[in-house]
C-alpha cells in the first residue's frame, strides 16, 4: 500500500541539488518526508534542537530569502517563568548546493545571565527518495566515523555527508550524533552556535550550476493589487533554488520541476517554466533548449520510449521505481508526447523575445529532427494525430501533462483505452509546425512550406474529430481513444488550445466561455475536470484538482485572444490562491469552490511552473507580443484589466531592460532594445 507522505504543512528550503524539509514547528523529525537531502537521497532524517534537554516552544517559521528559513522558539524551562517570554531561540537555516548550515541564536531579557546547554540531535540517513515517496521505513542508520571535529557517514559509494559543529562536544551512538554546547547568555549579549552538514555528489546526473546569479531579471511591480508583487517576489526566490545543470550539459541552466519528488530535469515542466519566464530574459530558455537537445532521441528503443528527434521526459541517476504501481522508469526516459512540440515553440518564442541569432542557429538541426518526429514516430499509426501508448507495461500509461493512470476518462468516469491522442497535444503540434516553419525560413533552411501544409491539414482533421456536440454547447473532448472514439469529458485540456492557432476565433470564444462556467472555474482557479463528471473529486490529482500552471496557460491563451472577462476571472483566482498559500503556490490544490484554496496534502512546493505562473499573470496583464527579429514590440493590454493601473520596471527584451507603465488609456514603455514599440492607446 502506498502512503505518500503529506507535504502541505512542511516548510521547504532548496538550492539544487540539496533540499531541506522541516516540520510545522521548525524541527526535523524522522517522519514522512522531513529531512535534508542531496541527489534524491536523504542524508539527515532528524535534527531536533533542545535547550536544557527540553524542546523549546515553537512560535513561527518564515522564509528569509532563497534557500533560507528562520524558525523561532520560546524557551520556558530556563530563566524564570514570567508571563512575558524571556528567553528566545532563533534557528536560521541556509541551504546551498554544498549542504545545509544552521545558526542557533539564543537571546534573553532576564534579570541576569542564564546558563544552560543547547543540543542538536542528528539522525543520519541514506534512504532513497523512491522509498520515501511511497511511505517506506527508514533504512538502517549508516555507520558513522568521528574524526577530530567532524562526523562522517556514507550515503552511497562516492557520496558522503560530513557534520561539523564548532565548539560542541559530540556523542555518537548507533543511531545518532548529538552535538552539545554549554551556553551562558545575558540581556543584550546573545549566544550564537553553528552546525553544518556538507554534502557533495560529484557523479550526479544533475548538479548545481557553475554560476550563482540567476539567468533572469527581477522586476519591480507596482499595482493596486499588491498580491501580484508579493507573489512574484516569492516565486523568483523559489525558482532560484530550482536552478540546475546536467552533467551532460554542464554550462547550461534549467529549472528542476519541483521539490521534493521531481527535483531533476523534466522536459515538459522545464520547457513550460522557461517559456513562462521569457519576459525576464532568454538565457534560461537557451540553457533549457540546449540541455534537452544534448539528449534528443536518436534511435528507437521501447524500454526508454526513445525515438529519433524526440525530447526526453525525465532524467534521474538511478531511474524511478514505484513497485506498487508496477512502474519502473529507466534513468533516461522519453515517455512524453508533448515535450517535443513544446521544445520547438520555446525555441521560436525565445527567438521572438530576442535570443541572439548565433544562439538559435546551432539549434536549427535539432529543430528539424523534432519536427520530423511530429509526423513520424509521434504518429505511429499514421492517422495524422499525435498519440502515445506504453508498450513496456512498466512505463507511464498516460504521457501528457496529466500523466496519472486515471487522467483520461469518459464523462461517466470510464477510463479511455490507449493509444491516446490528447486534444491539447494536437494544438501544440500545430503551433510547433507553424512556428518551426517560420524559423526554417528565417535561418535559410528548406521545408517551411511542407510544415505549413502539414499544420493546415492537421487543423482540418482536428475540427472534424475533436468537437463534442452537446446540448449545452459544443466543446473539444479530451482525447481520441484506441478506437478513434472521441472521449467526451469536459476538462481544462481544451484551454491549452487557446493561442496555438488551431482554433478559429469563434471556436476560441466557445472554449473560453465553456471553461469559466461554475463546473470548471472556481474562486481559486480552473479545475482539471468538470464538477459533475463521473470521475470528479476535488482532491483527485488530475480529476478535479486545480493546477496553477494549467490555469496560467489557459488565461494566457484567453488574454491573447481578447477574452478579457474569462482571463480576468482566472487571474483573480490565482491571486486569491497566492494569498492563501502565503505567496508560494504549490503544485496543485483542491478543486472545491470557496474563498480560500484548500491544500492538496501531497503537493510539491516549490514547483517551477507554479512559481513561473506569476510571470504569466504579469505579462498577460501587460499584453506583450514581442517580435524582435522584425524590430517590433506590441503592447496590447486588455481594455479592462484585472489588475488596474500597472507599473513594471526591469523586464527584459533582446537582453535589454524594459519598463512599462499602464494607467487607463495611457501606456508608456521605455527600452533601448532595437525594437519599435506599438500599442493601441495614446501616450501622454
Amino acid at each position: 500500500m502506498v502512503n505518500q507522505p503529506y507535504l502541505h504543512d512542511l516548510h521547504a528550503a532548496v538550492a539544487a541539488p540539496v533540499q531541506a524539509w522541516f516540520a510545522p514547528d521548525g524541527q526535523v523529525r524522522a517522519h514522512g518526508a522531513q529531512g535534508w537531502y542531496v541527489a534524491d537521497t536523504r542524508a539527515v532524517a532528524r535534527a531536533v534542537v533542545t535547550v536544557g534537554d527540553v524542546e523549546p516552544e515553537p512560535v513561527g517559521v518564515r522564509a528569509a530569502g532563497p534557500g533560507r528559513l528562520v524558525a523561532s522558539f520560546i524557551v520556558r524551562n530556563v530563566g524564570g517563568n514570567d508571563a512575558d517570554p524571556a528567553v528566545r531561540l532563533d534557528r536560521h537555516l541556509e541551504v546551498t548546493p554544498a549542504g545545509v548550515s544552521e545558526r542557533y541564536v539564543l537571546s534573553c531579557a532576564t534579570p541576569g545571565p542564564v546558563t544552560t546547554t543547547l543540543t542538536v540531535q542528528v539522525r543520519p540517513d541514506a534512504t532513497g527518495m523512491d522509498a520515501i515517496r511511497v511511505g517506506g521505513a527508514l533504512v538502517g542508520c549508516p555507520a558513522m566515523q568521528q574524526r577530530d571535529d567532524e562526523v562522517r557517514w556514507a550515503l552511497r559509494p562516492g557520496l558522503d555527508a560530513r557534520l561539523r559543529a564548532p565548539g560542541a562536544t559530540y556523542q555518537v551512538d548507533a543511531t545518532a550524533v548529538t552535538a552539545t554546547w554549554p551556553v551562558t547568555v545575558s540581556p543584550g549579549h546573545p549566544a550564537t552556535f553553528g552546525l553544518t552538514v556538507a554534502m557533495h555528489d560529484p557523479d550526479g546526473v544533475v548538479r548545481a550550476p557553475s554560476t550563482a546569479a540567476p539567468e533572469w531579471s527581477r522586476p519591480e511591480v507596482e499595482t493596486a493589487d499588491r498580491r501580484l508583487a508579493a507573489w512574484l517576489d516569492r516565486a523568483l526566490d523559489d525558482v532560484a533554488g530550482l536552478r540546475m545543470s546536467a552533467r551532460f550539459a554542464p554550462d547550461d541552466v534549467f529549472l528542476a520541476a519541483g521539490a521534493p519528488w521531481f527535483f531533476t530535469l523534466f522536459g515538459r515542466d522545464s520547457l513550460w517554466a522557461a517559456r513562462m519566464m521569457l519576459p525576464l530574459g532568454t538565457e534560461l530558455a537557451a540553457g533549457t533548449l540546449r540541455t534537452l537537445a544534448a539528449r534528443q532521441g536518436t534511435r528507437l528503443d521501447a524500454a526508454s520510449a526513445e525515438a529519433p528527434g524526440k525530447i526526453l521526459h525525465e532524467v534521474r541517476r538511478d531511474g524511478l521505481a514505484m513497485p506498487d504501481d508496477g512502474m519502473h522508469l529507466p534513468p533516461l526516459y522519453y515517455g512524453t508526447v508533448d515535450a517535443t512540440a513544446l521544445w520547438v515553440t520555446l525555441l521560436h518564442d525565445a527567438w521572438r523575445w530576442g535570443m541572439p541569432p548565433e544562439e538559435v542557429a546551432p539549434l536549427i538541426g535539432p529543430l528539424e529532427a523534432a519536427l520530423a518526429w511530429l509526423s513520424g514516430s509521434g504518429d505511429p499509426d499514421g492517422d495524422g494525430f499525435l498519440e502515445y501508448i506504453d508498450t513496456t507495461g512498466h512505463g507511464l500509461s498516460n504521457q501528457g501533462w496529466k500523466d496519472s493512470g486515471d487522467s483520461v476518462q469518459w464523462r461517466d468516469g470510464r477510463l479511455a483505452d490507449a493509444p491516446i491522442a490528447l486534444v491539447e497535444v494536437q494544438g501544440y503540434a500545430y503551433e510547433a509546425a507553424v512556428k518551426g516553419a517560420d524559423l526554417l525560413d528565417a535561418f535559410g533552411r528548406p521545408g517551411a512550406d511542407r510544415w505549413r501544409t502539414w499544420a493546415a491539414d492537421l487543423r482540418t482533421r482536428f475540427r472534424g474529430a475533436f468537437w463534442v456536440d452537446s446540448p449545452d454547447g459544443a466543446y473539444p473532448g479530451i482525447a481520441l481513444d484506441r478506437d478513434k472514439r472521441l472521449v467526451d469529458s469536459v476538462t481544462s485540456n481544451m484551454g491549452h488550445l487557446l493561442g496555438t492557432g488551431i482554433l478559429d476565433p469563434d471556436e476560441e470564444r466557445l472554449v473560453a466561455e465553456r471553461l469559466v462556467r461554475p463546473d470548471m472555474t472556481t474562486a481559486t482557479g480552473l479545475r482539471t475536470l468538470a464538477e459533475g463528471s463521473g470521475g470528479y473529486w476535488p482532491l483527485r490529482y488530475h480529476g478535479g484538482a486545480i493546477w496553477p500552471h494549467d490555469t496560467a496557460v489557459v488565461l494566457a491563451g484567453m488574454a491573447a485572444g481578447g477574452h478579457t472577462g474569462p482571463a480576468g476571472m482566472l487571474t483573480r483566482g490565482l491571486l486569491s490562491a497566492a494569498e492563501t498559500f502565503r505567496h508560494q503556490l504549490p503544485e496543485l490544490w483542491s478543486g472545491e469552490d470557496g474563498a480560500a484554496a484548500v491544500p492538496y496534502p501531497a503537493a510539491c512546493h516549490p514547483q517551477a511552473w507554479s512559481a513561473a505562473a506569476s510571470v504569466v499573470v504579469l505579462s498577460s496583464a501587460l499584453g506583450l507580443r514581442p517580435d524582435v527579429p522584425n524590430g517590433v514590440l506590441h503592447i496590447e493590454p486588455p481594455s479592462t484589466g484585472a489588475l488596474g493601473a500597472l507599473r513594471v520596471r526591469g523586464l527584459r527584451i533582446a537582453g535589454r531592460p524594459l519598463d512599462i507603465s499602464i494607467d487607463g488609456d495611457e501606456i508608456v514603455a521605455v527600452t533601448d532594445a532595437p525594437v519599435t514599440i506599438t500599442h493601441p492607446r495614446p501616450t501622454p
